[in-house]
């Protein structure tokens, strides 16, 4: 029995000790509430890979209903997380803080100065769960450094917790995409922009880059934005030849305050070409456009296919990425992220052309020029290839499109072929996944000089191969041959009769 009573003092004892350490607020309408209430707010949205600082920005007395709604925070002070040393009180801060951008200015000022040891929580995916917070109003943002040249962003936000809460993540981020358009000859239609093409090899091939805005650009004082575009080695680009417009207003390259290009070749062949504007929201301003969240900044070029682009389905891949601003608070001007590289891709062909004769050996001394249908209907030349002694011809660097193929010299004893005209069709894939599904031939007249009447396609390579059969000409007698012979005796008997029918006629006579 005296076990059981100290038992129940000491029971007693700790009681009281916790009960007297609790403060206790008491309400207008009699309810009341303890400092020690602790609550968690919830931030949906998050992504792992984040360290969020929480600071405390304000404190003050909660006040409830007896229920525990119609929850206000009165009393206004200065929490734990700043220290302030302007003239305002914490309730008139407070109470000018009505738009994201009012947390801005307030983040900015010299006199508000975030504390040195906040509270932090790493992030998880989808959500992310900050406990032990008392009643208050907290600034939530990335620990600088963290977003450093991720495809992500800073974020900031004040939340007000007088109970369990949650708060979407308030970052954003722009994208970028690059697109070209395909043209065919020889129907003259053109495709919209889009993320594969074919070309003809020296033809001149059209980009557009396209870079959006992240929807808190307003949190932004100044905003870095740097398009980096590399080029195949099968594509040329002439330098300044790029045109970009800001909120559809066009801008000077390399003027003060406005884009810088810079072309840097590399040693793989390569191109890199840079457009780096140190202040878009400046130079939005300078065009007289209108910058915010629906704003895109847009750069179109065009590189000429050349004699290094690649056959087949390997293609000519192109990349860009954006690099841009990504930290609106305070002390963040010169932190940058980088989106993802966004690929466009351009395909060309090669036709092959063997030489045989009727039983299909390789037959020198012809010559063949290659001729593509144009849009008005007309046949222009896109390579020619002279007797040289040569059996196979390469025609490469082709695209889809009508073409006609002429022998322009045929080899000693053989009959001219008719043109042969054969149309190439090609299916390439747009999206995430590039790559030509389908490559075929058609041949619309002169297939009697093809051996089997066909082209033998290989998409993967991008070949499309025929033999090109020449039949011998009629024989006609020669000098000295069996037929000259034949004639000689024909002859010969032709005088024979016509000497004995005389002699007999002068018989008769006598």
């Amino acid at each position: 029995m005296k076990k059981l009573k100290k038992l129940a003092a000491l029971l007693l004892a700790v009681v009281m000790t916790m009960a007297m350490n609790m403060t206790v607020f008491a309400a207008d309408d009699g309810t009341t509430t303890t400092k020690s209430d602790t609550y968690k707010l919830t931030l949906t949205g998050t992504a792992t890979g984040h360290t969020y600082e929480v600071y405390q920005i304000f404190t003050g007395d909660l006040k409830a209903d007896a229920d525990g709604s119609n929850k206000v925070l009165s009393n206004v002070k200065w929490g734990t997380g700043v220290t302030y040393t302007g003239t305002k009180t914490a309730a008139e801060v407070a109470e000018s803080l009505k738009t994201e951008a009012d947390l801005t200015s307030l983040l900015k000022e010299d006199d508000f100065k975030l504390a040195t040891a906040p509270k932090t929580v790493q992030s998880s995916k989808d959500s992310t769960v900050i406990d032990g917070l008392v009643a208050g109003y907290y600034l939530v943002k990335d620990q600088d450094g963290t977003q450093a040249n991720k495809s992500d962003a800073y974020t900031k936000f004040i939340v007000e917790v007088v109970g369990d809460t949650s708060a979407a993540i308030k970052s954003d981020v722009p994208k970028v995409e690059k697109k070209v358009k395909d043209t065919n000859d020889s129907t003259g239609v053109t495709t919209g922009w889009q993320d594969s093409a074919d070309y003809d090899i020296g033809d001149s091939v059209p980009f557009q880059i396209t870079g959006t805005m992240p929807a808190n650009i307003a949190d932004y004082t100044t905003y870095k934005y740097e398009f980096t575009d590399t080029m195949t080695k099968g594509l040329t680009y002439t330098a300044k030849s790029a045109t970009i417009t800001v909120g559809g207003k066009t801008a000077t390259l390399d003027a003060d305050g406005s884009f810088k290009e810079t072309v840097t070749p590399n040693e793989d062949g390569t191109t890199t070409v840079t457009w780096d504007c140190t202040d878009l929201k400046a130079l939005a301003n300078t065009l007289g456009a209108t910058f915010d969240a629906n704003t895109k900044v847009v750069v179109t070029y065009n590189a000429k296919l050349n004699e290094n682009a690649v056959i087949g389905a390997d293609g000519n891949p192109n990349y860009v990425d954006l690099t841009y601003s990504n930290n609106p608070n305070k002390g963040g001007e010169g932190n940058t992220g980088k989106t993802p590289k966004d690929t466009n891709i351009v395909f060309t062909y090669e036709t092959i052309v063997n030489k045989v004769d009727p039983q299909g050996k390789s037959l020198a001394g012809a010559g063949f020029t290659l001729q593509k249908k144009q849009s008005d209907g007309n046949y222009k030349d896109i390579q020619t290839y002279k007797a040289d002694g040569r059996t196979t011809f390469d025609f490469k660097g082709l695209d889809d499109g009508a073409y006609k193929l002429i022998e322009s010299t045929t080899p000693a004893g053989y009959n001219t072929i008719t043109p042969v005209e054969f149309t190439v069709s090609a299916t390439h894939t747009n999206g995430e996944t590039l790559e030509l599904k389908d490559l075929s031939v058609t041949v619309t007249n002169g297939s009697t000089n093809l051996k089997d009447g066909v082209f033998t396609v290989k998409t993967t390579d991008g070949t499309m191969e025929t033999n090109i059969v020449n039949n011998q000409g009629s024989v006609l007698p020669s000098t000295g041959g069996v037929g000259t012979r034949m004639f000689y005796v024909f002859g010969g008997c032709l005088v024979a009769a016509a000497v004995v029918l005389l002699a007999l006629k002068k018989r008769r006579e006598a």
